[in-house]
């Protein structure tokens, strides 16, 4: 295989392996600040049960994916070095911030790990707050880079040779709306991925205290960001269509630049006729969405040039598909809602009863937000080649010229599967369920005679 072959299918391996690991070191932290803190003031042992669970899972997640981005750096200089020798002094600050990030959070979490009976109860929870802010940006620093891919800013020539303000990064709209973009995924993932555990635990008959407060929490955090989601969405879109506007037409499988421009849902792009097939049109949607104006021009693909279009069935696929699931989600949260305020009214306690449909809303709503935050990358990368930097390099000129490099693909391949085994293997360990003095075996979810109706009402939560 070619070196631009082995450099893009190794690097999207490598991305999309690493990002499920980095989500969860930036939500994980949060989750375990409020478990421990509700364990410190209440004294609940369910709490201190969560809190103890969820610090050995943070363990083992952290170490593969400090495994997995060391391999992922090593692979900038290897695969894309015309890109790093050309435009490092751009992103080279961002990553060297990583780092600092990074080893400020090993260092708070060797002391968080060993210090349960060394530290006091209250220091070893402070411990997590250096862990929670360094997971988060070391992670959002790299989302910067990635921004900057998106719109290279503070460019320059001097000499004859680029020149770049390492700082101008961080004055581009690009660069915030990504990162908030991501770390509100981030903290979605990690509720979702918490609350299907437990939903899961509860469909199999455990109706426990302990497997109720991680189902409640996780749900929480992914229902209650939903909204704030969407309207992050918005702003990010509208920064594309300023910055990217091809990228935007590709999302959208908007060809032809016209106004009145209908926003599609769902539909695939065919790329012989330029159009969506079998997709909703909604009159004059985009051009609303986009500029409040329903005759608002929009541009279309037929203003970037053949060879220089990103594969738009690929990328409106992926952005259907990250709507979809956001959409779904936000729906769930607004069921939420409703029986929450329903229950309050009626002065119903649970607020929300553990029915066996919510159980499964919430199995779902883990893998739809993980899904949907993989589909989000495939939208911000697939959505600006062939361009490694906008407008500026090719990724085909950005690979390395080297060739036989099929054995590097291969023993990354293996290396991911080792972990990927590896970490199977030890979350199934993890996964033994409550503690024995928390465990209250009950029935599995019976038949329900309305959506509120619970089978085991007296093993809910008070509230």
């Amino acid at each position: 295989m070619s070196g631009l072959v082995v450099a893009r299918v190794e690097t999207a391996l490598s991305l999309s392996f690493h990002i499920m690991f980095a989500v969860f070191g930036v939500g994980l932290p949060w989750l375990l600040l409020y478990a421990e803190r509700r364990w410190l003031k209440t004294g609940d042992p369910a709490w201190q049960a969560l809190t103890r669970k969820w610090a050995r899972v943070m363990a083992v997640l952290f170490a593969i994916g400090a495994v997995s981005g060391t391999v992922l750096s090593f692979e900038f200089g290897l695969l894309w070095p015309t890109f790093m020798s050309t435009y490092g002094g751009a992103i080279g600050l961002l990553f060297t911030l990583e780092a600092f990030a990074f080893f400020t959070e090993a260092i708070f979490m060797g002391l968080y790990l060993y210090g349960w009976k060394r530290l006091s109860r209250r220091a070893h929870w402070l411990v997590l707050w250096p862990i929670a802010i360094s997971g988060t940006l070391s992670t959002l620093f790299v989302v910067m880079a990635n921004a900057w891919m998106n719109h290279p800013v503070g460019l320059g020539i001097s000499h004859g040779k680029i020149t770049a303000d390492p700082w101008a990064v961080f004055s581009s709209s690009t660069s915030w709306t990504e990162v908030t973009h991501m770390f509100v995924a981030a903290l979605m993932c990690t509720g979702g991925a918490v609350a299907a555990v437990y939903a899961i635990g509860m469909l199999r008959g455990r109706r426990d205290e302990y497997h109720r407060k991680g189902l409640n929490l996780g749900m929480a955090a992914i229902l209650a960001l939903a909204p704030i989601q969407l309207l992050i969405g918005d702003f990010a879109a509208r920064d594309v269509a300023t910055t990217q506007p091809a990228k935007l037409a590709a999302m959208e499988g908007h060809y032809y630049t016209s106004g009145h421009v209908p926003l599609t849902v769902g539909g695939f792009y065919n790329s012989q006729t330029h159009q969506l097939v079998g997709g909703v049109p909604i009159p004059d949607g985009l051009s609303l969405l986009l500029d409040f104006k329903p005759g608002a021009v929009v541009p279309g693909l037929d203003q970037t040039p053949a060879n220089q279009q990103p594969m738009t069935a690929v990328v409106h696929l992926a952005f259907d598909t990250m709507v979809g699931l956001g959409t779904a989600i936000l729906l769930i949260a607004a069921w939420g809602a409703w029986r929450w305020w329903r229950s309050r009214r009626r002065g119903i306690v649970p607020r929300i009863a553990h029915t066996k449909r919510w159980l499964w809303a919430a199995a779902f709503s883990g893998p739809a937000a993980m899904l949907a935050m993989l589909a989000g990358w495939e939208v911000t990368e697939g959505g600006r080649q062939p361009w490694i930097v906008y407008q500026h390099m090719l990724v085909a000129d950005a690979a390395t010229k080297s060739t036989g490099l099929g054995w590097a693909l291969l023993a990354t391949i293996l290396i991911y599967l080792g972990l990927a085994v590896a970490l199977i293997l030890i979350l199934r360990r993890l996964a033994s369920g409550a503690p024995p003095e928390l465990a209250e075996p009950g029935p599995e979810p019976g038949p329900e005679s309305g959506p509120d109706v619970e089978p085991t009402p007296a093993l809910e939560v008070t509230r």
